[in-house]
């Protein structure tokens, strides 16, 4: 089975090859069986250190492969038993392509259609976004799909009381402000100066944090956050507890799908997909079963569950 995935150490550095979608193009066989025509010769110990730096290479690369092809047997399970398994997804970078602004953001037709075929068929399909969950219903448009907002924090009662006090900092802060409710954010993007604009930044930051509030920064953006326990990861916990459900799918590109991702521990099945990009996180991409390079790469995965 041909997935569009990669493992880890197969990562392109996309700062060196701009070209690097287009390379990875759709329709090439992006997950292949590396032959294994190598005899092992356990019994003549390497004899120098370039041997054996380049034995403990290929054991990496050995370890890698059988990563992946766990990964793809796990895809054949989901598959195998929708109505025992859930497909959790991200939003912005994930299913919706990256902008400059995030009122631009916008889901392609294609992926609607996948998302909504996915619901028609798993027990759960969930949009876990740090927008709003009202916002990223809006932006997705799909019915039969849970959408839980704010990274979280929608389902925790206790963050509510915070927003006053957050809605109080962020009307300090000379920055223009993203509002999402229970949280501020404040993106660096289109900064002309971008070094001085996330140091400022960071003393932002900084002040947010002897205020009692939690500061989180992604992918060219500052989030403040109430101090309550609640991220993807409990967001993802509460989804499959509720439904009762052991295997699960999810994907996303930032620094706050990291806690989805250990949110699958301990599953019976559980895939962590890792959408990259230059500016992916690199602990994210470590962490991931499968990499794809794109939300149309996604797409062509997900089209195979």
């Amino acid at each position: 089975m041909h997935v569009a995935a990669h493992g880890v150490r197969d990562r392109p550095d996309h700062r060196d090859q701009p070209d690097c979608g287009q390379r990875r193009g759709h329709g090439t066989p992006l997950l292949e069986a590396r032959e294994q025509d190598q005899e092992r010769h356990h019994d003549d110990p390497a004899s120098d250190p370039e041997e054996r730096a380049e034995e403990a290479g290929d054991e990496a690369d050995e370890n890698e492969h059988g990563r992946i092809v766990r990964a793809v047997s796990e895809l054949d399970r989901l598959a195998e038993a929708p109505d025992l398994a859930s497909i959790i997804l991200d939003v912005d970078g994930t299913l919706a392509p990256i902008v400059h602004k995030p009122e631009q953001a916008a889901v392609p037709e294609e992926a609607r259609r996948e998302v909504a075929r996915l619901a028609g068929r798993y027990a759960l399909v969930a949009c876990v976004s740090g927008r709003t969950g009202e916002d990223a219903r809006r932006l997705v448009g799909v019915d039969g799909v849970r959408y839980v907002g704010s990274h979280g924090l929608e389902l925790e009662p206790d963050a509510a009381r915070w927003s006053d006090e957050i809605h109080r900092f962020a009307g300090s802060v000379d920055w223009p402000v993203e509002d999402k409710g229970l949280t501020v954010s404040f993106h660096y993007r289109e900064a002309e100066d971008e070094d001085a604009a996330l140091e400022y930044l960071e003393e932002v930051a900084e002040r947010a944090r002897a205020a009692g509030l939690v500061p989180r920064f992604g992918r060219k953006v500052l989030e403040i956050r109430p101090p309550v326990h609640a991220d993807k990861g409990t967001a993802v916990t509460a989804l499959l507890d509720e439904a009762g459900l052991r295997r699960a799918l999810y994907a996303g590109d930032d620094t706050t799908d990291l806690d989805a991702f250990r949110a699958l521990d301990g599953l019976e099945v559980g895939i962590r997909v890792a959408v990259s990009s230059d500016e992916a996180p690199h602990e994210l991409v470590s962490a991931a079963d499968l990499v794809v390079w794109s939300p149309p790469e996604l797409l062509e995965l997900l089209g195979r569950l």
